[in-house]
């Protein structure tokens, strides 16, 4: 069977009896609410699976092998008025929905110089999260118990994307007793291929892919990019030794004290080994050029706490490949004399970075009228004005090979026609009219707008006293307040498709 879980007991924190998930889900529209970082999105998620077992609450003074806090302003503790007891909502930054309510229990200022040594080992910014510590994370930490509401949504490679009671039921199902884990942020070659079926056949266990999606170190590859070398891996591996599943983990960079923490991580979801790496999580270089931590520092804490932790160390075995005979081999079992080649990760992205693809963008209404049509107010001359500048950005974009998603607010016909025209010169353009209700505008409106509107405190308001034109010649029409985001990105990729801009992929 698979490994117990960390403190005995996997704590799966979403709610899924149907009238308290409709209780929470109606009391996080009537509470105070936070909108949640990148890096917190991640924590939690894995606070509210279970994946940070026997964890359950977002942190107080008390300590874990890594800090797991919901940083806060002192405007954000004015703002709502934090104190203890009170019930937060946590909101998720990609679509505004409450992914779960926080009781607070404390609220205090970090030394975050003491917590830069304790947990990084050092104090210096050249560390990305001692940067991250002390430029972006704020004053104040707030912690306390966590009623989760639903999980955060994807939309990339859901398939890959399991709870550790999913992988958990996974490997019941096919009867793996035996899992070795592996932890990686970069893309995989053959030699990793390699010495993980090495690891499971010593050990007679199948192995688990579990690659960081989250938050990684800066400048490595994107997920997207990595996903496609691990599915493209897996079918090399022999049948029905490998699973791949995706771990939303947001990194640290922490050497000894992260590995020890992705050992809970995989243990939690089940596995019974994990393999650490040479210099495992490790950040690079200080500011003196030296290594943060021993190349070995990583196995040996978590060699010393195996038992207690109750997961099996396997340590990352160096293979070299001989092309004469076409194998890997053990380094240290290398024939004298004979020919060698190895392939380093920093050659597999370069290479990997040369092959270009098409680029996305992204043009969100209120970020080009923060960043390109600041001096434009909201008459129908200046709401043109600003469409026409989005057509002919859209438009440069395609010529250079882009894709582009345009989210505006556009409410008159002739202003889209005409970025139709200006597009379609180099490329294709589609329409996808969001039909929402009104009323059901109304409904989602957190910041009250439309109220104010209504009460003429707001002026030249769409759909309230400025008319918007509803499209003629939409190539898709989509209401969410029937369908999900996941069923309209479908439909919308479905129409591509259709069209042809996938091709055989």
């Amino acid at each position: 069977m698979a490994n117990a879980p960390h403190g005995g007991i996997l704590k799966d924190l979403i709610a899924r009896d149907q009238p308290i998930h409709q209780q929470l889900l109606q009391e996080s529209t009537t509470i105070p609410s936070i909108v949640l970082t990148e890096r917190q999105l991640c924590d939690l998620e894995l606070i509210i699976s279970g994946g940070f077992s026997p964890l359950e609450a977002l942190l107080t003074i008390s300590v874990w092998s890594i800090p797991i806090n919901l940083d806060v302003s002192q405007e954000d503790i004015d703002r709502l008025s934090l104190k203890p007891d009170q019930r937060i909502a946590l909101r998720d930054p990609r679509n505004d929905t409450s992914i779960a309510i926080l009781t607070v229990q404390d609220i205090y200022r970090p030394d975050k110089v003491k917590e830069a040594v304790q947990v990084f080992g050092d104090d210096d910014l050249a560390h990305p999260a001692v940067k991250y510590l002390h430029q972006s994370v704020k004053e104040f930490y707030v912690g306390g118990n966590v009623q989760a509401i639903q999980a955060p949504v994807h939309y990339d490679y859901v398939a890959y994307r399991n709870t550790p009671a999913e992988i958990r039921a996974y490997f019941k199902k096919l009867n793996w007793t035996r899992v070795v884990a592996f932890q990686t942020r970069n893309p995989m070659h053959r030699a990793h291929r390699e010495l993980t079926v090495r690891a499971a056949r010593s050990r007679q266990a199948n192995v688990l892919i579990n690659p960081v999606v989250g938050l990684t170190k800066p400048g490595d590859i994107d997920h997207f990019t990595r996903v496609r070398v691990y599915e493209a891996i897996i079918r090399r591996y022999p049948t029905g030794m490998a699973a791949l599943s995706l771990l939303p983990l947001a990194m640290r960079m922490a050497g000894p004290r992260e590995a020890l923490w992705h050992a809970i991580i995989r243990k939690n979801h089940g596995n019974t080994h994990f393999i650490i790496g040479r210099d495992h999580a490790g950040p690079g270089k200080n500011s003196a050029g030296k290594d943060f931590y021993g190349p070995y520092d990583a196995q040996y804490l978590v060699e010393k706490y195996k038992d207690e932790i109750d997961i099996e160390v396997v340590p990352f075995q160096q293979v070299t490949y001989l092309p004469d005979s076409d194998e890997y081999v053990p380094s240290d079992e290398v024939p004298a004399g004979a020919k060698t080649l190895d392939i380093s990760g920093t050659e597999l992205q370069v290479s990997l970075n040369q092959q270009g693809g098409r680029s996305i963008s992204l043009l969100l209404g209120e970020t080009i009228r923060g960043k390109l049509s600041s001096e434009l107010g909201f008459s129908k001359r200046e709401r043109d004005i600003n469409i026409n500048r989005l057509g002919f950005v859209s438009a440069e974009l395609t010529k250079a090979g882009a894709g582009v998603i345009v989210a505006p607010i556009a409410p008159y016909e002739e202003a889209r026609k005409q970025a139709r025209q200006e597009v379609e010169k180099s490329g294709g353009f589609f329409l996808v009219h969001v039909a929402t209700p009104l009323e059901q505008c109304i409904a989602w409106d957190r910041d009250g707008v439309y109220e104010r509107a209504k009460k003429g405190e707001i002026t030249g308001f769409t759909g309230i006293d400025d008319p918007y034109e509803a499209p003629k010649n939409a190539e898709l029409v989509v209401d969410p307040s029937v369908e999900s985001v996941a069923q309209i990105v479908r439909r919308i990729v479905l129409l591509l498709d259709q069209q042809g801009y996938f091709g055989d992929v």
